[in-house]
């Protein structure tokens, strides 16, 4: 058949349904208007349908140290697994899948991927295991993923494995109600982030979007403990977030928020803050500075430099003009944002833990890492061990890496 004939000619897609699409979509079509509580049936259910048995599905808790069973008609529910040394653990931190290969079975370990965020692992086992398997349970494990974070919306049930048994203070619930997920990878950044204590988090609080190639950020430390300071963080995050999506510059958004909390709150109360624009294809950040901690700007494991700026009032306190800084990435560069909890906390009958301490904790932490969210994550855990496990304030930090160029090619489709 020659150019012309090819030309106007239409070709009649295959629209016949395969095995693992009429198991998926059956899967989509039933979990439209599922109850939550019988979302684990429906996955043991579709599990067995490939040969899947003793399926269990594990949530990270809010400590970021353990994974919690979720619960459930179908599912097989043992003891929480630590996420360092266990297969769970690996298959979580390294968004792969794990396989263990016993005398008659194969164990899978299959991380539930929300986007870039993990938000917990599915496990099975299967009598052999094939390329088509793999296949099929990993697109099954992404769609589970899906289904648990709509779900969560509508029961309580998720949260309170999450919790194993622990309770949240009510200035906890309040702040984990705001939270965004605290990690998130793109083919040009990644950012992840730990609150601590997690059960018992009041005046700090963080929000981001990343709205076309603008990364917004904003980290805050309301003053005070308890309910009062959850409150105040509220209100600082409810108004940074309008002025955000009214897309006003920084200056402005600060003054937007100072208004906002000095209305509120009178004069004697504050939050400081930082928040910035990051373009995630240039890589110039922007910040303004609002009585915070500056942040860190690490390049190739080291501190090279704080990212000071010209002072500015704490949120609340009214009528600053706020100047607004600069600073050029470079690809690879990892910008770290955290609460004065981290460095203020006194050993037991000690000095103050200190910034030296904490430069050194990240230049050792960074190598041994692979990425933000493992170095989020571990960094924690070694400024908590050095202070002694002590944390009588709150304590956040929050990491972005710049990896720069352009996801247009994501929008191709693959043919």
């Amino acid at each position: 058949m020659g150019q012309s004939e090819w030309r106007g000619r239409r070709v009649a897609a295959d629209l016949s349904e395969g095995f693992g699409e009429r198991l998926l979509g059956q899967l989509l079509d039933r979990a439209h208007r599922m109850p939550p509580h019988l979302l684990a049936p429906l996955v043991a259910e579709e599990c067995a349908r490939v040969g899947g048995r003793d399926v269990s599905i594990y949530l990270q808790d809010y400590e970021q140290l353990m994974l919690a069973p979720l619960p459930g008609r179908g599912l097989v529910v043992g003891d929480p697994l630590p996420l360092d040394g266990s297969d769970a653990g690996e298959a979580f931190l390294t968004k792969r899948v794990i396989e263990e290969r016993r005398a008659d079975d194969v164990r899978m370990y299959l991380p539930l991927m929300d986007g870039s965020d993990v938000v917990g692992v599915m496990v099975l086992t299967l009598d052999t295991v094939e390329e088509d398997d793999r296949r099929l349970l990993g697109r099954l494990a992404g769609l589970v993923a899906d289904m648990v974070v709509t779900k969560s919306h509508y029961t309580d049930q998720f949260f309170k494995a999450r919790r194993r048994g622990k309770p949240l203070t009510v200035a906890a619930e309040i702040q984990w109600s705001l939270l965004p997920p605290l990690s998130m990878i793109t083919p040009q950044l990644s950012l992840a982030g730990v609150l601590e204590p997690a059960h018992e988090i009041a005046g700090d609080s963080l929000d981001y979007a990343l709205n076309d190639n603008i990364l917004h950020l904003a980290v805050i430390d309301a003053m005070g403990h308890g309910l009062n300071a959850a409150v105040l963080a509220t209100v600082a995050i409810g108004a940074y977030r309008h002025a955000r999506r009214a897309e006003v510059g920084l200056a402005e958004l600060y003054g937007f928020m100072d208004t906002a909390v000095e209305t509120q709150f009178g004069p004697d109360q504050f939050v400081t803050a930082q928040m910035l624009r990051l373009d995630v294809e240039t890589g110039q950040l922007q910040w303004v500075n609002a009585g915070h901690p500056a942040a860190l700007l690490i390049r190739g494991h080291r501190v090279i430099r704080q990212l000071e700026s010209p002072p500015t009032l704490p949120v609340g306190f009214g009528d600053d003009v706020p100047l607004v800084s600069t600073v050029q990435l470079a690809r690879g560069d990892r910008v770290m944002f955290y609460t004065d909890g981290l460095t203020e906390e006194h050993r037991r009958g000690g000095e103050q833990f200190g910034e030296t301490r904490m430069i050194n904790a990240i230049e050792r932490t960074g190598p041994l890492t692979d990425d933000v969210a493992q170095m989020a994550r571990e960094l924690s855990r070694s400024l908590l061990r050095e202070r002694e496990g002590v944390t009588s304030d709150d304590a956040t930090l929050f990491l972005i890496e710049w990896h720069g160029g352009s996801a247009d090619h994501l929008a191709v489709p693959d043919l």
